[in-house]
């Protein structure tokens, strides 16, 4: 067996197989929530970054409206945190979107491979 068949091996067992419909609707959601993860998550980090975002004048007026007081460094330390996290959540979930695939549909390696193979 040769390094290629054994990463071919590999990567058809962690691609799940699914009926078109549903690949469209995995690949249509996964993307959806990578990209509004992004985009919130650098709004979190501006936030953490920038003492006159909107966000963070929002959240420290309700901080202050329900009588907590918060170290502005520790504001900041939470946005940098949650913002990161949020970003990082959204990657994991596009990565696990990409694992799907419709019948009938190759791999991009496997396919490459062929080709070189025979040509």
């Amino acid at each position: 067996m040769s390094d290629s068949d054994d990463s071919t091996s590999r990567s058809d067992e962690r691609d799940v197989v699914v009926p078109m419909r549903v690949y469209k609707t995995v690949i249509v959601f996964s993307t959806l929530v990578a990209v509004v993860c992004v985009v919130v998550g650098f709004v979190l980090l501006d936030a953490a970054t920038l003492q006159f975002s909107l966000l963070r004048r929002l959240v420290v007026s309700l901080l202050t409206a329900v009588g907590v007081s918060v170290a502005p460094n520790v504001l900041s330390a939470v946005f940098a945190v949650v913002g990161l996290a949020v970003i990082a959540f959204g990657a994991g979930v596009y990565v696990l979107g990409t694992r799907f695939r419709a019948r009938g549909m190759g791999n991009a390696q496997e396919e490459s491979d062929e080709h070189s193979n025979n040509g």
